[in-house]
């Protein structure tokens, strides 16, 4: 695990995962600048995801690299955001992303489905997401939604989100 100067973060600490062995590809054919994005000096891919190991040496995936919203030089996981949203009374699903933002860089946007016949307002749930999260991950702009775009096995496409913000 990587964090964004290549070097190795600690365990409990969240970096990007890396990978190299036989089973991984060795390169783009003919393509330098995509390799020297993709891979590390000494040949470790960059798979795009972000993990974090336990004390056991366990992997646990926590979220996309693409996906994190970096708010004020603060890293922001959409999914530690969604997990505390979801949470709240009113919630069906939601899904975080970044938006460009004057003061902060970012500013994190959530797109929330209610479930049916809830009556739950923008300011409740900010104030449930204060409770549980710090300050410069509550959710800037909260958008409700009838519902999220979807891929075709159910996964929420933040991409889509980011064309509509």
């Amino acid at each position: 695990l990587l964090d964004d100067a290549d070097q190795e973060v600690g365990i409990g600490a969240a970096g990007e995962i890396c990978v190299k062995g036989p089973q991984v590809m060795s390169g783009y054919w003919d393509k330098p600048e995509a390799n020297q994005k993709a891979f590390t000096a000494d040949g470790y891919f960059r798979t795009g995801d972000v993990g974090v190991f336990d004390d056991k040496g366990l992997l646990k995936i926590v979220d996309r690299k693409k996906d994190m919203v970096i708010v004020s030089g603060f890293n922001v996981y959409p999914n530690d955001v969604e997990a505390v949203a979801t949470a709240c009374p009113g919630v069906l699903e939601c899904a975080c992303i970044g938006v460009p933002d004057d003061k902060t860089g970012e500013a994190v946007k959530l797109f929330v489905v209610k479930t049916p016949d809830s009556s739950l307002t923008e300011e409740q749930l900010i104030a449930h997401c204060r409770e549980e999260l710090a300050a410069y991950k509550v959710p800037k702009i909260v958008r409700f939604v009838d519902a999220l775009p979807k891929s075709t096995v159910g996964k929420i496409l933040r991409r889509e989100l980011r064309n509509v913000a």
